[in-house]
């Protein structure tokens, strides 16, 4: 998708330079007022202790005043940014002590990409037989990566925004709810909420984390990577935190903001949705979320012996949740949060990294089968000889 056009339906860049003040003053406006209504959904989202609070609060407060036709609009040209902020979190989840586990872990990451593969073998196809996806949106709904990752990736591939979002939305709520559900309620385990420990930002901390981003941004774009302002601050990031250059990651203040004002420009997405296209992606992703976790559990209960790892630990390193909820719910649970974070971690990087290669061979697929059948049906309608 291109960045000088208008994704929500939006004014595009251009027409705000060329307009009056009038009309900039009013844009601004429009744009203030979204940054208002999402901040305060992330708000409340917090205090009730919600999944995602400043992401999905601040989504779907935004997206039901889109729905409801209000005057708000998105603050898309901070877009790049807020992506790259997000990279640099993600990339701080990797650590030398992270790498050290590695060898311990092989076999559970090599499931995790047979557990991806038969993931996407099950939901794509649902979102495209029964919600009549395009190959790329069913791919980027389906697949249990992260929210603004598969979003930023669907994006950048010419996928259908407002669909992606809402089918991850649901996936991250339904996988928490019902995870927290089994180990509180059958498991009798305690499920609360805790806040990671962040280290104190010293002033080449925060200029080696500015030039992760930076150069990660600049360079992936150069370079044409998948989700380039993503992509490149991550891999950068998780770069010097392996090599341990930092132990720090962005201050929790600008992670807050840049959840915020991301779920506030997915919300702005829906700007002209109505509430029946809203209802539809919404169980279409109740249903993929439900065979996801699914296999989830089969992974669990078969191979728990395999990958030497206890069926609690494989049910959230496997969970299509999201990294920082289903990390806080090891944590609480006292389970190995390292072993968790790395497996949803390395989820996010092979979804980002082999997206392209695989829908790419999935078109020239298609394409030669579709050459294929004109040939064979030319060839019946030929005249004998």
């Amino acid at each position: 998708m291109s960045e000088t056009g208008s994704p929500d339906g939006s004014p595009s860049a251009e027409p705000l330079e060329r307009s009056g003040k009038g009309d900039t003053l009013a844009l601004l406006g429009r744009i203030a007022a979204g940054i208002a209504i999402g901040t305060l959904g992330g708000a409340i989202f917090y205090l009730l202790h919600m999944p995602l609070p400043w992401t999905l609060g601040s989504m779907i407060f935004t997206m039901v005043a889109a729905v409801a036709k209000a005057p708000i609009r998105a603050p898309l040209r901070l877009r790049p940014a807020l992506v790259t902020v997000i990279g640099v979190m993600l990339g701080s989840g990797f650590s030398p002590d992270l790498i050290g586990h590695l060898d311990d872990w092989a076999i559970s990451l090599g499931f995790l990409a047979l557990y991806l593969a038969i993931a996407g073998l099950l939901a794509v196809p649902f979102y495209q037989r029964f919600g009549g996806f395009d190959r790329v949106t069913a791919f980027c709904s389906g697949m249990p990566g992260g929210l603004m990752e598969m979003v930023t990736l669907g994006a950048d591939l010419g996928g259908d925004e407002r669909k992606i979002i809402l089918a991850h939305a649901a996936r991250i709520v339904v996988t928490i709810c019902l995870v927290s559900f089994w180990f509180r309620i059958v498991e009798g385990q305690s499920v609360g909420t805790i806040m990671a420990k962040t280290n104190p930002l010293a002033l080449e901390d925060i200029a080696l984390l500015t030039l992760c981003g930076v150069i990660g941004a600049v360079g992936a774009t150069r370079l044409k990577l998948p989700a380039a302002t993503l992509m490149g601050p991550m891999l950068l990031s998780a770069l010097v935190h392996i090599t341990g250059l930092t132990a720090s990651a962005p201050p929790a203040l600008l992670i807050i903001i840049a959840q915020v004002l991301m779920g506030t420009i997915m919300g702005c997405r829906f700007l002209g949705a109505g509430s029946r296209e809203v209802a539809q992606a919404l169980a279409l992703s109740f249903g993929a979320t439900v065979m996801t976790l699914g296999l989830t559990l089969v992974f669990a209960a078969l191979f728990a012996g395999i990958m030497m790892q206890t069926p609690a630990q494989i049910v959230l390193a496997y969970a299509p949740g999201g990294l920082t909820e289903m990390s806080l719910i090891a944590l609480a649970m006292k389970a190995e949060v390292a072993y968790v974070a790395s497996h949803h971690i390395a989820r996010i990087v092979l979804l980002i990294a082999f997206a392209p290669l695989i829908l790419t061979l999935l078109e020239k697929r298609r394409t030669n089968r579709t050459a294929g059948a004109d040939q064979t049906d030319a060839a019946k309608g030929a005249p004998g000889e």
